[in-house]
């Protein structure tokens, strides 16, 4: 990897072709198979290793664990928490994944608009559908504002779009942050090099002024997978218990 900003481009890992049809496996599908694998292994080791008095890893996750669960019950409510394995996992799958891009030869999954705007859209209309199935048509109310009537036609399509543009408020946030991160550490790693030729003292304070950044871009990574989270939980929650106009 010649240049940080390689872990954007979509490549061939494995090339295989059959019967005319090109099947390839690409490097962005690598950070699903070791979330996979990563998730599977914690799975295996706690179903073991769980104890009264827990280790310093069961204490960890534990608090891990407690403090999504915080958010879902903060956020959603008592109603909402039959949808909490649901954000555990989101907050952890979007976490994983922004921690995966900052190691060497890591892929930015959650840089790619494409793959973030899937997910947004799933997660929209699916808690759309949830408060149709709780609410049935009178949840369409919430498109509806109390204002005079000849206003109607004009306010409706506002609302309409308000709500759906949530789709791209969940992606582009998350995609934002995390490509204008790793550019920043591109851009600064590309200043370290330079100061590398001059005096000793410059430098020193160039590969600070990097670790800082990487160490920022860590914190950006946990708090992009609490702020996606918490915006579900938000949506999550207008469907379970709408403000009707």
């Amino acid at each position: 990897m010649y240049s940080p900003l390689e872990q954007f481009d979509i490549v061939r890992v494995i090339k295989f072709s059959h019967g005319g049809i090109d099947i390839a496996f690409l490097n962005i599908l690598l950070p699903f198979f070791l979330i996979i694998c990563l998730v599977l292994v914690l799975v295996f080791f706690f179903k073991n290793e769980v104890r009264l008095v827990p280790s310093i890893w069961q204490y960890i996750f534990e608090k891990f664990y407690i403090f999504i669960f915080k958010i879902a019950e903060n956020f959603i409510g008592e109603k909402g928490m039959v949808y909490f394995p649901f954000i555990f996992t989101l907050f952890n799958f979007i976490l994983l994944c922004n921690l995966f891009s900052l190691f060497p030869f890591g892929i930015a999954l959650t840089s790619h608009i494409i793959l973030i705007i899937f997910l947004s859209t799933t997660i929209c209309v699916s808690i759309f559908i949830i408060g149709l199935n709780l609410h049935g048509i009178a949840f369409l109310k919430i498109f509806i504002p109390r204002c005079p009537p000849f206003l109607l036609f004009l306010l409706i399509p506002i609302e309409l779009f308000s709500y759906w543009i949530r789709v791209l408020s969940l992606a582009i946030r998350l995609v934002a942050n995390i490509l204008a991160g790793h550019t920043l550490v591109s851009i600064v790693s590309a200043f370290v090099l330079k100061m590398s030729t001059m005096k000793f003292i410059f430098y020193f304070f160039s590969v600070i002024l990097l670790w800082a950044v990487i160490v920022l871009e860590f914190g950006v990574a946990f708090l992009q997978a609490y702020v996606f989270t918490v915006l579900v939980c938000i949506y999550l929650k207008d469907s379970i218990s709408p403000s009707f106009h």
